[in-house]
């Protein structure tokens, strides 16, 4: 019987999805200051993630959203946001589980998170997983899926 560990991955992964939370409630109360956007890029499949058919269909695996110029309605939950966008004039809403953002993103500042793959219905840093198997997983279209890399903060100071 293996030990139990401390899952300090998934510990690391809760907090940095804590930084995107905050980020966007502090957008949500106050808008983005200065030149500050946001990418983020989330699966769209994700248990819980709410957009159009049209979206899923023409973003089947991922899809990056822009938070900058024209965005409504961002609201801030402790396990998802949601958001108004405008795809070719027609305004969508779009409800997105911190969960499932793989990628975030403020150029305007030169700093980015990637995430690893959640595989669960929601983060849990009490109940530890066992780790998955190594190689390759299979991806969407029998392609390989991408895995997480770690990012170090020191990638995206200033110099």
């Amino acid at each position: 019987m293996p030990k139990e560990q401390l899952r300090y991955d998934k510990m690391v992964e809760a907090a940095l999805r804590g930084v995107v939370r905050s980020a966007l409630k502090q957008v949500g109360m106050a808008g983005l200051p200065g030149n500050h956007h946001f990418y983020l890029t989330f699966r769209t499949s994700y248990r819980g993630v709410k957009i159009p058919d049209y979206l899923r269909s023409q973003y089947p695996g991922e899809m990056t959203i822009v938070l900058q110029y024209q965005f409504f309605g961002l609201d801030v939950t402790e396990e998802q946001f949601s958001v108004t966008l405008s795809f070719n004039n027609v305004h969508e809403r779009l409800t997105i589980p911190f969960a499932a953002i793989t990628t975030f993103a403020d150029p305007s500042v030169n700093f980015a998170l990637q995430f690893q793959p959640v595989t669960a219905e929601r983060l849990d840093v009490e109940e530890p997983q066992p780790a998955p198997a190594p190689g390759p997983r299979p991806g969407p279209a029998g392609g390989e899926e991408k895995r997480g890399e770690v990012v170090t903060l020191d990638a995206f100071r200033k110099k």
